[in-house]
């Protein structure tokens, strides 16, 4: 192809079947917009212009999605496909190739379109596609040499029509000069009353030139989304596709079936990730990395060769090689673990530094800290960071060890090699390669009787 490329989303539609007051190209598919899945593959194509053409719920796609590069389109009155890529055809110079897409098939992938766009070259070519049950889609038809010579709808067509296994994807492209004067020819005298684009197809065939129909290798990438069951589905093959590419990489999933990427997911080899896991936004794991069952886990970085076990929730942190987490931590936003350090059971922290060798191992909060290489931070320890008003800074020693069911009051540190007695309150700094305790000697009083115990 020689054109320049333009791009028309089409993503006007109400989306009545979703019986939903978002817009239906705002449904998500693997936690991102649908149309937003149409829009990246619309990217990669590298094109001179993306018109999306919005109708129903408009100021809600366009705030929801990165526009910075796209050009939007107002359809009010839906009136078909014809009229909404006719909208958008102004804009776009004679000389252009027009590809248009469907907003609401978010598996639809680039090498597809890549390959329609060669076959077409300068002229019209349309996707088609061989979908198990046809049921609801346009139909293409073929003369006896195999040549497309046009497309009817489902509700226009008759018995022998409804036979035809191959059907229209909705995904076309032409050249936007003769396009236009297509396009002026519409008419509306169909069993819906709208102006269909796929009649652009048997005008191309009237005027003498060949239309291209490539057909997708894989027929669940061009499956439109119309009601909840089918976004669903949608979803489901997504992860699918997601599970194969890791596998692909050297990762080993324990059950393929049960894996979520919404976003991102990048791993070295020999990676193991048990059973329904969630990856959101921006993950990436290094070589060797073990993630047991049931973690949620967001916009992390995790080096080689950790483990993270069962039921933890990271959110926003960095775990360095070797690293231990859970099970059944929470590391928030801020967390970096060094190498070797440890987050243990029912421990949560949050911008937070945690020293090459270092032990948080469970039942502890520490927030808004560092803790030094080495210490050892014991069961039910607190560091108490807020005030109400502002957060404060807790700073642990190297080698430090911290007993159990201590309070640590922020702002205050405690030294290299410092020792902090169980059941302590430090409100002032603790020093080197020292003990520090607070409390009230240990007492017992002889014949106290709890109330209501009384015979």
């Amino acid at each position: 192809m020689n054109q320049p490329l333009s791009v028309v989303v089409l993503a006007a539609g109400a989306g009545t079947r979703m019986r939903s007051r978002v817009p239906k190209v705002l449904h998500p598919v693997a936690g991102r917009p649908m149309l937003g899945h149409v829009l990246a593959v619309a990217r990669a194509l590298e094109p001179a212009a993306i018109r999306v053409v919005y109708g129903h719920g408009g100021d809600q796609v366009i705030r929801s999605l990165d526009g910075a590069d796209l050009h939007w389109v107002e359809q009010a009155e839906q009136l078909g496909t014809g009229d909404a890529v006719a909208r958008a055809l102004p804009a776009v110079p004679d000389g252009h190739q027009v590809l248009v897409l469907c907003g609401d098939t978010p598996l639809i992938r680039a090498q597809s379109l890549q390959a329609l766009l060669r076959e077409a070259g300068d002229g019209v070519g349309l996707l088609t596609a061989f979908p198990p049950d046809p049921t609801g889609y346009g139909r293409i038809l073929r003369d006896a040499d195999d040549r497309v010579r046009g497309i009817v709808e489902e509700k226009d067509a008759d018995d022998r029509q409804r036979g035809i296994g191959e059907i229209n994807t909705g995904v076309m492209c032409f050249p936007a000069g003769r396009l236009r004067g297509w396009l002026q020819s519409l008419s509306p005298d169909n069993a819906q009353g709208e102006y269909y684009l796929t009649d652009t197809i048997a005008m191309a065939v009237a005027d003498g030139g060949p239309v291209a129909g490539v057909a997708a290798a894989d027929s669940g990438e061009i499956l439109g989304i119309n009601n909840r069951t089918q976004l669903a589905a949608a979803e489901r093959a997504w992860q699918r596709r997601e599970a194969e590419r890791l596998m692909a990489a050297g990762v080993s999933l324990l059950d393929p079936a049960r894996l979520d990427v919404r976003g991102s997911l990048d791993c070295g080899e020999d990676c193991v990730i048990d059973v329904n896991c969630q990856f959101l936004g921006e993950v990436r794991l290094g070589r060797d990395v073990s993630v047991g069952p049931n973690c949620w886990i967001r916009d992390t970085v995790i080096g080689d060769g950790a483990v993270i076990a069962s039921g933890c929730v990271l959110e926003g942190a960095v775990v360095a090689s070797g690293a231990t987490v859970g099970p059944f931590a929470r590391l928030r936003p801020g967390t970096v673990l060094a190498h070797g350090a440890r987050v243990g059971n029912f421990v949560e922290t949050k911008n937070a530094q945690i020293g090459e060798g270092a032990k948080v191992n469970h039942l502890s909060y520490v927030g808004d800290a560092e803790v030094g290489a080495d210490a050892n931070v014991g069961a039910g320890t607190i560091t108490c960071n807020y005030d109400g008003a502002a957060k404060h800074r807790t700073v642990i020693g190297a080698g430090a060890f911290i007993g159990s069911n201590t309070a640590l009051v922020a702002p205050v540190r405690v030294g290299r090699d410092a020792t902090i007695g169980a059941g302590s309150v430090i409100r002032e700094d603790a020093p080197d390669d020292a003990l520090t305790l607070t409390g009230i000697p240990q007492r017992t009083i002889p014949g106290w009787r709890r109330p209501g115990h009384d015979k």
